[in-house]
C-alpha cells in the first residue's frame, strides 16, 4: 500500500526532465551562473550600457508574464504595460506628494501592486467568465492602456498629464547597486517561473492552451485558475515598474500606452513565445540595440524593429530563441557531447475505494431529467423531455441525425445549456451550473471526437485529469499517476500504459478515444455521458470498448448514458434503449422492446414504409 490509500499496479519508464533533485541542482547552478554574470557585468560594461541594460532588465521581467499569459495559457496580452505603469506612477506619486522614506517606500510598492491587482480583477471577471473566448481577453487588455493613459493625462498636476512626474526624491545608490538589483531580480524571478512550469502544478496551464473546454469538464475551474495567474502576472509588472520608477525618476503616460503593451508582445514573438529564455534574452538584446540605433538613426530605427519582427514571424513563426536552441542540441550531437535524455520511473498506482461507496444497482436514480427542454430563439430542439437512469444501468440514445441526442448531453453537462426543466444528479439539482461544477455532483462527459491535450504526454494528460482530486505540486514532477481502477482498466486493456511517454497528438484515433475515456474514468464519476465512443473504430476496438462499459455498469455500478449510431453496438451491450425523434422521447424501454416497435421502425424509415425493426436495430 502507498499512503494507506493506493495500491501499486504497475511501474512504466517514462520520459521526464529528470529527478526533482537533478532539476532543482540544475536550475540552481543555472541560476547561480546568471547572478555571476549579473555581478561581474557592471565592471566589464561602461556606464552607458549598463545605465540601458537595468532598464532592459526591468522590461525583461514584464515579457516573462506576457510569455506565460500568452505562451503558456494562450491569452495573448497587450495590458502589461499598464500594470508596469501602475508600480511606477505609485512611487512617483508618494514620492513627489508625500515624500521619501522608508515607510512610504512600502506603501508605494504595496500601491502599485494592489492597483495593479485591482485592475487585473476587472479586466478577469469581464474577460474569463464562462462561455467567453480568448479574444475577450485580448480586447480589453488592448482597451486597458488606452483608459489608463487617458485618466494619468486626465489627472492635471497631480498625475504631471502629459508631462508626467520627474525629478522626485528617490534611494541613493549607485548604477551598479540598481543593475544587480534589477538583474537579480529578473534572474530569480526567470528561475521560479521556469521551476513553476515545468511542475505538474504548470502542465495546467498547457492543458488550459491547448484545449480549455476539456479542462472545465475535468472539473477545473479554469476561470479562476486563469485570474489567478493574471493576477500575479499584474502584481509582477508592478514590482518592474517601481524599480523602474526608483531608478529612472521619471514617470509618464507613455509606460501604460498600449504602443509599450504591443512592444512587449513583439519582444516576447521575436525571443519565442513558451519559452521563458527567449523573451527575456530577446527583450535585453532588442531593447539594448533599439536605443543604439535610436541615436545612430532617429527616424527609422522602429521601422527597422518592424521589418525585422514582419520578417521574424514570416521565416520563423516560432521566434529566435528555439532556432538556437535546436542548433546547440544539433551541435551537442555532432559532437558527442549529448547526454540520453534523464529519465524516471513514472509508476501507476491504483486509488484504493471504499466499497461503502460503491452504488447499488437499482437503488436510486443516478440521473433523472424532468421536463428538459432546449430551443434557439423558435427553433424548438428538444421538448418535453423526462425519464430516469440508475446505478449499474447503460442506456442508449438512439435516434436519426437531428433528433437531439448530443444537445441533451450538453444539457445534463452543463447547467446553463437548457432552456427548461430541471436535472437531478445524484439526488443534486444540477441548476445552472458551469461544466465544473457538474463534474464536482458526479458527472463525466465524453465528447464524439477525442478530446484530449495534444501536446501532452499520455501520464500527463491523466495527471490533469486527476487535478481535482489530488495535489499537484508547484515546484516538481511527480513519478506518480494515482487513478482508479476503471481508469487503470482501459488503460491496461487498449495498450496504452506502454504509451505514458508518447504525446497525445501521436496516438491512433482508436487509443486518443481510450485515453479520453481514462481521463473521464480518472474524474471518478457516478453518471458517465459518452457520445459515439466507437466513432472511427474498427471492429476489434468496437469489441473492447463494449465489453469496458458492460463491466463499468455492472461490475463498478456506474450509470452510464451512451449516444451511438451503431445499433448493432448497442444491442449488444444496452440495458435500455431510449429512442428520440425531432426532439421528443418516443420510447423508452428495454432492447426487446425497441426491437419489436412498429414506431421506432418507421422512424428510422423516415416514413411508414414497410421496414421491421429488427432490420433497423
Amino acid at each position: 500500500m502507498i499512503n494507506g490509500a493506493e495500491t501499486l499496479i504497475q511501474g512504466t519508464t517514462v520520459a521526464r526532465p529528470g529527478s526533482v533533485k537533478g532539476s532543482f541542482m540544475g536550475v540552481a547552478v543555472i541560476t547561480g551562473l546568471a547572478l555571476l554574470v549579473v555581478f561581474v557585468a557592471p565592471f566589464v560594461l561602461d556606464t552607458y550600457s549598463v545605465n540601458v541594460l537595468i532598464r532592459s532588465l526591468l522590461y525583461a521581467a514584464v515579457a516573462l508574464t506576457v510569455d506565460i499569459l500568452w505562451g503558456y495559457l494562450g491569452i495573448l496580452t497587450f495590458g502589461q504595460s499598464a500594470f508596469f505603469a501602475a508600480g511606477a506612477y505609485a512611487a512617483g506619486l508618494v514620492f513627489t506628494h508625500i515624500g521619501f522614506s522608508p515607510g512610504n517606500v512600502v506603501l508605494a510598492l504595496a500601491g502599485g501592486i494592489g492597483a495593479a491587482i485591482l485592475m487585473a480583477s476587472v479586466v478577469s471577471v469581464l474577460a474569463f467568465w464562462h462561455g467567453a473566448t480568448a479574444l475577450y481577453a485580448s480586447v480589453l487588455s488592448l482597451v486597458l492602456p488606452i483608459v489608463v493613459t487617458q485618466l494619468l493625462f486626465s489627472g492635471g498636476t497631480f498625475t504631471g498629464s502629459s508631462s508626467g512626474l520627474s525629478g522626485f526624491e528617490t534611494f541613493d545608490i549607485s548604477i551598479e547597486a540598481w543593475f544587480w538589483i534589477a538583474g537579480t531580480f529578473l534572474v530569480l524571478l526567470t528561475a521560479a517561473t521556469w521551476i513553476y512550469v515545468q511542475s505538474d502544478a504548470g502542465r495546467l496551464l498547457v492543458a488550459i492552451r491547448d484545449n480549455e473546454q476539456r479542462c472545465r469538464y475535468l472539473g477545473l475551474d479554469t476561470s479562476r485558475m486563469k485570474s489567478r495567474v493574471f493576477l500575479a502576472s499584474a502584481a509582477v509588472g508592478a514590482v518592474a515598474g517601481f524599480l523602474y520608477a526608483g531608478y529612472t525618476v521619471v514617470v509618464a503616460p507613455e509606460l501604460a500606452g498600449y504602443a509599450f503593451g504591443t512592444e512587449l508582445v513583439i519582444w516576447t514573438a521575436l525571443g519565442g513565445r513558451g519559452t521563458l529564455l527567449g523573451p527575456v534574452f530577446g527583450t535585453i538584446l532588442i531593447d539594448y540595440e533599439s536605443a543604439q540605433l535610436q541615436g545612430d538613426y532617429p527616424f527609422v530605427w522602429k521601422l527597422v524593429i518592424g521589418i525585422v519582427f514582419v520578417a521574424v514571424i514570416v521565416a520563423l513563426p516560432r521566434g529566435l530563441f528555439p532556432i538556437f536552441a535546436d542548433a546547440a542540441r544539433w551541435a551537442r550531437s555532432k559532437l558527442g557531447l549529448a547526454r540520453p535524455a534523464s529519465r524516471t520511473t513514472a509508476t501507476l498506482v491504483q486509488k484504493s475505494r471504499d466499497p461503502s461507496a460503491r452504488p447499488e444497482a437499482g437503488a436510486y436514480p443516478a440521473l433523472q431529467v424532468n421536463g428538459v427542454a432546449k430551443h434557439f430563439g423558435s427553433l424548438s430542439v428538444l421538448t418535453d423531455i423526462n425519464f430516469s437512469a440508475y446505478a449499474g444501468e447503460l442506456v442508449s440514445l438512439v435516434g436519426p441525425n437531428g433528433a437531439g441526442k448530443t444537445t441533451l448531453m450538453k444539457c445534463i453537462a452543463d447547467g446553463s445549456e437548457r432552456s427548461a426543466g430541471s436535472i437531478m444528479i445524484n439526488g443534486h439539482d444540477i441548476d445552472r451550473f458551469t461544466p465544473d461544477k457538474c463534474v464536482h455532483l458526479g458527472v463525466g462527459r465524453k465528447f464524439q471526437t477525442a478530446n484530449i491535450f495534444e501536446t501532452l504526454t499520455v501520464a500527463e494528460c491523466l495527471q490533469v485529469a486527476r487535478a481535482r482530486l489530488d495535489h499537484l505540486s508547484f515546484w516538481s514532477r511527480s513519478p506518480v499517476v494515482a487513478l482508479p481502477e476503471p481508469a487503470l482498466h482501459v488503460i491496461r486493456a487498449t495498450g496504452l500504459d506502454a504509451d505514458l511517454a508518447t504525446p497525445a497528438k501521436l496516438l491512433s484515433h482508436g487509443k486518443k478515444q481510450a485515453l479520453e475515456l481514462a481521463m473521464v474514468l480518472a474524474l471518478e464519476p457516478r453518471v458517465i455521458l459518452l457520445d459515439e465512443p466507437t466513432a472511427g473504430l474498427t471492429k476489434p476496438e468496437r469489441t473492447l470498448i463494449g465489453s469496458i462499459l458492460t463491466e463499468l455498469a455492472r461490475r463498478d455500478g456506474l450509470c452510464v448514458l451512451l449516444v451511438e449510431h451503431d445499433l448493432d453496438f448497442v444491442r449488444e451491450i444496452s440495458s435500455r434503449v431510449i429512442v428520440l425523434h425531432q426532439g421528443h422521447i418516443v420510447l423508452d424501454g428495454s432492447v426487446d422492446e425497441v426491437v419489436n416497435s412498429e414506431l421506432v421502425a418507421a422512424v428510422y424509415a423516415g416514413s411508414g414504409h414497410a421496414q421491421s425493426a429488427e432490420a433497423a436495430l
